[in-house]
């Protein structure tokens, strides 16, 4: 990525919060001058006094190498390559670390206070291994894509009509090498890729790859925006990961982190000795709860430095969407504060109105420059209209995190079973509000760590039950209206609680029941994707059903999922250990139910209850229903029933 300078238009989009290019305009680039190889160095400081370039090519002295402070805040400075040449000085840097480390530099600034300190680069495309805070020279120019079939594709992908399943994952725990090695981007990926084949998910959404100096931040606060993180590798190996999960047919989901950022001294706090990236009121500045700075989305230059962040990772990485961290508390002021620790905005009331703002911009810049990504927001709160256009009010997004289900089920599921009757709404009540926004169904991370239990431990009862409704609560997911997400570990059923630091305990594959849940999850996913009845219409009631609703004496929901072609879908779910033999419901017209998929069978380790055969509707009316069938319904199990009505049940069905 030769640098040119920028125009004074660029210059102007970029303190107006407009550029989605500020990472060509700032940072470390190679570039040509007179005819000679040199690096290009900016960056934005503006109330700074002093800025200079240091690194191990002076010795980290402040004093060799200062910048020029430029008309608009931002101060520049050209450097000839061959200072950071390891033949420069061969007995010095005569094995590759000792090269690789006169790569390294900062920018050491001096505030108004007359102190210095050193900063990594807001832009660098590359930082060093923690523990060393240092940013990279790197030339991201060269890589060799071959993912062209794959993005031609994508671009006239629909994802609101097609089957959307992703397996959520941290690169430093999905599996590690000999002595517990973090493997490198490319090794994962040759793990990776026959594993999501084999399991049927359409995209791997990776939990944030950008430099972050704490491991147990998981990559939630990142002091290198532009820079994958040196636990996994070089820049281009990441290339490399993304592009073979293209040339696989997978896609890749980021988590991006746009809310907040941390307090190292290394990073943007304070960045040039004032507040320049956060607000310089502290009820809007800090995130008290968790220890991190907010960006002041007021700033111009702060706007243009998460847009352009955001840009650069769809287009310089090819990624496929990106997973926006901690939307409500860029929407509210008082997220997480009490009375008196935020400031109302100019109305009085307490929405960020230049985050609404630069998030519309964010959306409509992404879909317009980038056709068929997609951008999911994780919003917990009821702000109208994420998932609605601009020109309608909303703020763009194209996904959002259901957290409101999410909450519900999960509520739900740690009930006994025989309390769950009193719990009956938590099962119905998404659906008074599951196609307002397009909804992904998540059980993240989130929800298998700081002592919440795993998905399977979560369950209450021996372990039979525990694994039983565990794959009950699958098969519901898979049915339920909205695309779908699941954190590792819990297709095989992973009985203790996520460890950021050690690798999965794929040892449990070994034993009994571990195996069978994850047959039991492949099939799903074989299933969901092949059957369009489970994801084609999820904006409306045009898609689903509901078939039994209130029998919550027996922690029984029945509904249907359709397609476009009537072709329908009935999923039964009983969520008590309580077998059924005969179980009578309605349906809409006359027709044949055949079994499709159980998770009560043996080959899943269920108890084997089915219906082995067709089942013809009675002319028997139940509840509003003209018809009926009966069916058993096995404990703590899910089943899905293909229909086939009757011509002229199904249009009247059509008419209803």
């Amino acid at each position: 990525m030769l640098h040119r300078p920028p125009s004074h238009e660029e210059r102007t989009e970029f303190h107006q919060g407009l550029s989605r290019y500020g990472y060509t305009m700032l940072g470390a680039h190679p570039a040509q001058s007179g005819g000679n190889l040199v690096w290009n160095f900016a960056v934005w400081a503006p109330n700074a006094s002093e800025v200079a370039v240091t690194g191990e090519f002076c010795d980290w002295r402040v004093e060799p190498h200062p910048m020029n402070k430029q008309f608009d805040g931002t101060w520049e400075l050209q450097l000839p390559r061959s200072l950071f040449d390891p033949h420069s000085d061969p007995d010095k840097y005569n094995y590759p670390e000792a090269a690789e480390r006169l790569k390294s530099y900062k920018f050491a600034i001096k505030g108004q206070d007359g102190v210095w300190h050193l900063k990594a680069d807001p832009y660098a495309f590359r930082s060093e291994l923690r523990p060393n805070t240092a940013s990279m020279l790197c030339d991201l120019g060269g890589y060799q894509w071959g993912d062209d079939k794959w993005l031609q594709k994508r671009a006239k992908w629909d994802p609101y009509r097609s089957p959307i399943n992703i397996y959520e994952m941290h690169l430093g725990s999905w599996r590690r090498g000999e002595n517990g090695r973090m493997l490198t981007y490319v090794e994962i990926a040759s793990q990776l890729i026959p594993y999501i084949k084999e399991m049927g998910y359409t995209h791997v959404e990776l939990m944030p790859v950008m430099e972050h100096p704490l491991d147990m931040s998981w990559g939630y606060q990142v002091t290198g925006y532009y820079a994958p993180t040196a636990r996994h590798g070089h820049p281009k190996d990441l290339m490399r990961f993304v592009d073979l999960m293209h040339q696989s047919g997978i896609g890749v989901i980021l988590d991006w982190v746009p809310a907040h950022f941390p307090k190292d001294e290394v990073g943007l706090r304070r960045f040039d000795g004032s507040s320049c990236y956060e607000h310089s009121a502290w009820q809007r500045a800090e995130m008290k709860q968790w220890g991190t700075m907010l960006f002041d989305f007021a700033r111009g230059e702060v706007c243009s430095f998460l847009l352009s962040n955001a840009c650069f990772w769809l287009e310089w990485y090819h990624v496929d969407g990106l997973r926006c961290d901690a939307v409500s508390s860029m929407l509210y002021h008082d997220f997480c504060r009490e009375d008196g620790e935020w400031l109302p905005n100019e109305y009085g009331n307490n929405i960020n109105i230049e985050a609404v703002a630069f998030l519309r911009r964010l959306n409509e810049t992404v879909y317009h420059d980038f056709p068929g990504v997609m951008a999911i927001a994780e919003e917990s709160s009821a702000y109208p209209m994420v998932t609605a256009p601009t020109h309608m009010g909303g703020l763009g997004f194209g996904f959002k995190w259901n957290m409101g289900w999410m909450n519900d089920i999960l509520s739900f599921i740690d009930k006994d079973y025989v309390h769950r009757k009193w719990y009956h709404d938590k099962l119905t009540f998404s659906l008074f509000y599951a196609f307002s926004e397009n909804y992904v169904l998540p059980f993240s991370h989130d929800e298998v760590v700081h002592g919440k239990k795993s998905m399977l431990d979560k369950q209450p009862g021996d372990l039979w039950r525990k694994f039983a409704g565990l794959r009950a609560l699958h098969g519901y997911t898979i049915a339920h209206p909205g695309k779908k997400l699941l954190f590792m570990g819990q297709e095989f059923g992973h009985f203790i609680e996520w460890k950021y630091f050690d690798q999965l305990d794929w040892f449990l594959l070994e034993y009994e029941r571990h195996p069978q849940m994850q047959r039991c999850v492949r099939r799903l996913n074989a299933l969901y994707k092949s059957h369009s009845a489970l994801w084609e219409i999820e904006d409306s009631w045009d898609g689903f059903k509901w078939l039994v609703t209130n029998d919550s004496d027996n922690s029984v929901i029945i509904f249907m999922r359709s397609n476009k072609k009537g072709e329908s879908i009935i999923c039964v779910t009983n969520f008590t250990p309580q077998f059924i033999a005969q179980y009578r419901f309605g349906l809409p017209g006359k027709g044949t139910v055949t079994e499709l998929f159980n998770t009560d069978l043996a080959e899943f380790g269920g108890s084997n209850q089915y219906n082995p055969n067709p089942i013809e509707s009675d002319d028997i009316a139940h509840l509003d229903m003209p018809v009926s069938v009966e069916i058993c319904v096995p404990p703590l199990a899910t089943v899905y029933f293909t229909v086939a009505f009757e011509s002229n049940a199904a249009e009247q069905t059509a008419v209803e």
